[in-house]
């Protein structure tokens, strides 16, 4: 799941890593946040709030971090990476929880990070890809940290596998529909697809998605994720929201990091990198 090193995160000696673990929500254990912050970077800079990939059920905070890096990098800015319980064994609603306490945190205590509390960016792939949308609906409605943009990629966001790309693929790629069918059953057990499922679990049964903050959103052409990618930033479009859609012609799930120097990898890459300058720059 491109896991990244400790030795690879600080980039000989460039960048500082720190494990910080803070409170986590009402009775549950503390939540780990990793935070990696380019040497000599000055106070007040932007903050990403990174949620890692691998179907709810796999990974760690440093399971794809390194493309976040790179943004921090060469932005000046802050990266911080919870690490949330996994399903099967912590089932919905403890991964959302644990990332929208990191969260809080991250705003609460931006100062001490370097941070700034008014530019954080909530980002992530594939099951984070969903966790960051869901955070991003958690702060809108209870009123929490007013966020400055999203950035989802490839996200994994409705249990009811209602569209043709979630039902294409069986037994092709890394992440088909019985791959989707194991994580989802994993996070919401009886309840997928049913009535109980909360909008925050599953971002695209969210029928309101006004006041959420700027949108990234891309996805691969030939993914199980692509129809309810292409859906959710079709309704942030149509709710006012600024957003960026990129579908990419004959992308698998999680092709930028399992070939990263192929030229569609390279393209999906800079083009992020460039909304991330953009939105800062507008900041």
């Amino acid at each position: 799941m491109f896991a990244v090193a400790d030795e690879d995160l600080t980039r000989d000696g460039t960048v500082e890593l720190q494990e910080i673990s803070i409170p986590g929500p009402p009775g549950a254990p503390e939540v780990s946040l990793l935070v990696l912050r380019p040497v000599g970077l000055a106070a007040g800079a932007p903050v990403f709030y990174y949620m890692h990939g691998g179907g709810m059920i796999i990974g760690n905070n440093r399971t794809g971090v390194g493309g976040a890096l790179d943004w921090a990098v060469d932005n000046g800015a802050v990266v911080v990476s919870v690490e949330y319980r996994l399903a099967p064994e912590h089932p919905d609603p403890a991964p959302i929880k644990d990332c929208y306490a990191g969260l809080v945190w991250t705003h609460e205590h931006a100062a001490e990070i370097g941070g700034d509390p008014n530019r954080i960016v909530v980002a992530g792939a594939s099951a984070g890809g969903g966790l960051a949308a869901g955070v991003a609906l958690l702060a809108r409605d209870r009123g929490g940290p007013r966020l400055f943009g999203q950035v989802l990629m490839c996200p994994m966001l409705d249990d009811r596998f209602v569209t043709p790309s979630s039902r294409e693929l069986i037994g092709e790629g890394i992440w088909d529909a019985t791959s989707n069918t194991t994580g989802w059953n994993a996070l919401l057990g009886e309840r997928r697809g049913g009535s109980d499922v909360s909008i925050y679990a599953a971002p695209a049964r969210a029928t309101d998605l006004v006041g959420l903050p700027t949108s990234f959103v891309d996805v691969g052409s030939v993914e199980t994720f692509r129809d309810e990618a292409i859906d959710y930033a079709t309704r942030l479009l149509q709710a006012g929201v600024q957003s960026e859609l990129h579908v990419w012609p004959g992308g698998f799930h999680g092709f930028d990091g399992m070939v990263p120097q192929a030229s569609l990898s390279q393209t999906a890459s800079a083009t992020r990198a460039a909304w991330i300058r953009r939105l800062l720059a507008a900041g």
